[in-house]
């Protein structure tokens, strides 16, 4: 809960009104009772003409007012403020996630995915409802017990008696339901997590015949979400049933109290009425915060989802680069080590120079990925440090062409303007015709306004492998790193993509690129190998 209302005091003017609309409402809503005590008093046991009665009529009209726009206020700065939290949130969370990069994640992006909708979703309770009850809660019982004291002491000891037995049993069902939520919120993760693998793989189950069998485990998970959501239910329907019932019998209880003074003369008919209309105002805003205690509580759950997201760890600070390094990519005595494992690399130095194409070659598990890793910043070097352009290097500064490329469901353009949304028309033509996708668009029957699928369904690897390249053309990167570009291509298509790769190189930019393909080694500059870890000697040579 600590958590949230500090995000809540992030934005102090909308939260002001949202705690401070809700008292305002309460105010009003005394004062109403007030005037409409004093105007059925004076007009049953004075016989007031109409004209007396009227100065309490506009009374209870102008306090009525106040209690509507008061609250439609509240709600409104509620719903703003809670919006802009969620908002903010996200947001943090995005920058926080790309800054840290895949590997310090260390979460699956199903629940990643949840994380930033659901679980922020959820918070909305806790902003939106939990807070301003909370306030009212505080503030207007506290005023009712205090008028009612200097009125009627006796009535206010049977107020400030009543009142905690509805906070009690909140306490008491709360408790009940703590246990039910999280079992909630497993139940969402499970589902999703499994149905964003299962919809990632779906190919692969088609081949392997296991659809059907996927198919079940959906359902079961489905299934357990189900009657999870339907036990928090039944625990919310029991709780307002049972605030109900505890605000019926203590209003109760003072009517009962305030009618036996009454006919007993101890207690005048005006103070009377006026007690038994406040006592409804007394324990409207506990009902109303037990009432929130499950979105609530809901909302704790979501927090608790979001705090490992929150505490990803990002890139440590590097320092300078040395004076006098050559311009392009420099890896200076760069290593790094897995956590309980001897895997990684060690003490590589290695320069690619500007419009220089160099091959990384090596067996699976030398550790090209992991340099690849550390070069864009996703590993912190354990030591050395890698440097571009005579400064510390960063993702945003280079392009990354991985074996399969990522393609939205959306237009190509849409896709190719991820690299660079402020495109221009000249730069987009020019990016096409550098990648060889202009001969792509030409034959597609709505030109770069053509759709595509999810993952890139509609076009060919190579296709997909071209539209990776004219981004890259578009972003205009300091540095360009492949990791295998040309893995799974015909070679037809393998000619084509490395015509691209040549036209990048041309652009002056250094190129690093995981190869095993031939053809891939043969277009290098220099070939360089790594074997376990390390840059074994000999092994940069020129290529051909």
């Amino acid at each position: 809960m600590r958590t949230l209302l500090a995000e809540a005091r992030r934005h102090p003017a909308l939260l002001a009104l949202a705690i401070g609309f809700p008292p305002i409402a309460g105010a009003g809503a005394v004062a109403r009772a007030w005037f409409l005590a004093q105007g059925v008093s004076e007009a049953l046991l004075k016989a007031a003409p109409l004209s007396a009665l009227l100065p309490y009529a506009r009374g209870v009209l102008v306090a009525s007012g106040l209690v509507a726009l008061a609250r439609a206020l509240g709600a409104a700065s509620a719903s703003a403020l809670a919006a802009q939290v969620k908002a903010d949130l996200r947001a943090r969370l995005a920058r926080r996630m790309v800054a840290a990069g895949p590997d310090r994640l260390r979460q699956p992006p199903a629940r990643v995915a949840m994380v930033l909708t659901d679980a922020v979703e959820g918070v909305d309770g806790f902003i939106r409802g939990y807070l301003p009850a909370l306030a009212e809660a505080a503030a207007v019982p506290l005023g009712v017990l205090l008028w009612v004291l200097t009125a009627e002491p006796l009535s206010a000891l049977v107020l400030f008696s009543t009142a905690p037995l509805i906070p009690l049993f909140m306490v008491l069902i709360g408790r009940w339901a703590e246990g039910l939520t999280e079992r909630q919120w497993r139940a969402l993760f499970a589902l999703g997590a499994y149905f964003a693998d299962a919809l990632k793989g779906m190919a692969t189950l088609r081949v392997l015949g296991a659809e059907l069998r996927a198919k079940s485990t959906l359902l079961r998970l489905a299934e357990d979400h189900r009657l999870a959501t339907l036990a928090v239910l039944r625990v919310a329907f029991l709780s307002a049933l049972v605030l109900e019932l505890l605000a019926t019998l203590s209003t109760a209880i003072v009517a009962v109290e305030v009618g036996l003074r009454l006919l007993a003369g101890h207690l005048d008919y005006l103070t009377a009425f006026f007690v038994l209309l406040l006592a409804p105002e007394y324990y409207g805003p506990l009902r109303s915060l037990g009432a929130q205690f499950h979105p609530a509580r809901s909302a704790k759950d979501a927090a608790d989802a979001i705090a490992p997201l929150e505490s990803t760890p990002i890139p440590r600070a590097t320092s300078a680069c040395p004076q006098g390094l050559p311009r392009g990519l420099v890896l200076m005595r760069v290593g790094y080590r897995y956590p309980g494992s001897q895997k990684g690399v060690r003490g590589v130095d290695l320069v690619v120079r500007p419009g220089e194409l160099v091959a990384l070659t090596g067996a699976s598990g030398a550790g090209k990925s992991t340099l690849f890793k550390l070069i864009l910043g996703f590993l912190d070097p354990e030591e050395g440090q890698v440097c571009l352009n005579r400064r510390p290097a960063g993702p945003e500064r280079f392009a990354y062409l991985p074996q399969s490329p990522f393609v939205l469901a959306g237009t190509l353009r849409e896709n190719l303007l991820l690299a660079n949304p402020g495109a221009s028309p000249s730069g987009l033509e020019r990016a096409l015709r550098r990648s060889g996708l202009d001969e792509v668009v030409a034959r597609l029957p709505q030109g770069l306004d053509t759709p595509v699928g999810e993952g890139g369904f509609g076009l060919s690897a190579g296709e997909r492998q071209r539209l990776a390249l004219a981004r890259a053309f578009l972003k205009r990167p300091e540095a360009v790193l492949l990791d295998e570009p040309t893995a799974h291509l015909d070679p037809a298509s393998e000619a084509r993509v490395l015509a691209g790769i040549r036209a990048l190189k041309e652009e002056g930019v250094p190129v690093l690129a995981i190869a095993h393909r031939p053809a891939l080694v043969a277009a290098a500059d220099r070939v360089v190998r790594l074997e376990a870890g390390r840059l074994v000697e000999g092994g940069a040579r020129r290529a051909g």
